[in-house]
């Protein structure tokens, strides 16, 4: 056997090898869903809450009087959240029923409407492939998934305790555990640093967003506005994809209860705000370079969707961002960071 041939069949055997890993990881993941996602939610609140924390310790405040206020910020916050959308949640899955019977009813009614000019349309059969009703159950579900582990709060906000505390001190720590800090810790706090950035802008990025929704639904008059601005701000980690996603449902209710006028200006809305906040807010703070290609965008939704359920459709955008900022922070796997990427 040539030495070709060896190379050739090594890098086979290495290839299963990494394949089968990967398939044991990701089943793993799958199967330890209910432990793991409580805990990437801590971690994606204790990224979020880092640099204000530092922030409050470079104004002289103590390390623990630091973290009892962004921690206390951070609760008020979630349960003022908890008590503006509680009650639209409820009401709108004891109504979810009736929306869908209603957006059937408008659906055979367009239909009627468009045969009329000699396109001859099944209802039926539309309904069978295409199911607008379904977008509005895709939201019940998802907050209801969202709610579902929300119900671990305090695990999450003890982890994220923890995890802030060890924030400030864990670079010490490195430094004294590696024998060459500096050429270590470079990458590291590269990788850091850029994770954090990105977390904490597309963070404020995605509170305009839901703002901008909230008050455009109000005005409009389309029920449950918090609800939506909340799903516009849950999407908008999901860039291209995520705003088309929620503004199926509350588009489909503005239909149902408005009419088509409203419904209009309900997509109008969507659009205006996520073309000003994701093409011209958004590059200013962002930059070239934390993008990811749109393919790559969908790849991940349906990956993390699958294995960690509505929460990881949610965070599938953030966590392969930190994957690619990781890939990103080394030489050698920097090519990698650049095909996820979406500049050319």
């Amino acid at each position: 056997m040539s030495i070709d041939d060896m190379s050739y069949k090594s890098m086979g055997w290495r290839f299963l090898i990494i394949a089968a890993a990967f398939v044991v990881v990701v089943a793993g993941m799958k199967a330890a869903e209910p432990l793991i996602v409580p805990f990437l939610l801590a971690a994606f609140v204790a990224i979020v809450c880092t640099p204000p924390l530092f922030w409050l310790q470079r104004k002289g405040i103590p390390q623990v009087m630091a973290l009892v206020i962004v921690v206390m910020s951070v609760m008020c916050l979630g349960l003022l959240v908890v008590a503006l959308i509680g009650t639209s949640l409820k009401d709108f899955s004891s109504n979810l029923p009736f929306y869908q019977e209603r957006l059937t009813e408008k659906t055979s009614e367009l239909v009627a409407w468009v045969s009329g000019f000699g396109i001859n349309l099944s209802d039926k059969n539309l309904l069978e492939y295409v199911n607008p009703g379904a977008a509005m159950g895709f939201a019940s579900t998802m907050f209801s998934g969202l709610g579902g582990v929300l119900s671990n709060s305090f695990l999450i906000m003890l982890t994220v305790i923890f995890i802030l505390f060890e924030a400030s001190s864990f670079p010490g720590k490195l430094r004294t555990a590696l024998g060459d800090p500096d050429a270590s810790l470079k990458n590291f706090e590269l990788f850091l640093s850029n994770v954090n950035q990105y977390m904490a802008i597309k963070t404020w990025i995605s509170l305009l967003t839901g703002f901008l929704i909230t008050v455009w639904l109000l005005i409009l008059g389309v029920d449950f506005p918090l609800l939506w601005g909340l799903l516009a701000f849950l999407l908008n980690f999901v860039p291209n994809i995520g705003s088309i996603i929620a503004a199926v449902p509350a588009f489909l209710l503005a239909f149902v209860q408005l009419g088509t006028g409203s419904a209009l200006l309900t997509g109008l809305g969507y659009v205006v705000a996520n073309v000003v906040v994701g093409n011209v807010i958004e590059p200013r703070f962002m930059g070239r370079g934390l993008g990811l290609s749109t393919l790559v965008v969908f790849v991940s939704l349906v990956f993390w969707g699958w294995v960690l359920g509505p929460v990881g459709m949610l965070l599938s955008v953030p966590l392969t961002m930190t994957v690619k900022i990781a890939l990103d922070s080394y030489e050698d796997t920097r090519w990698i960071a650049i095909l996820l990427g979406s500049d050319s």
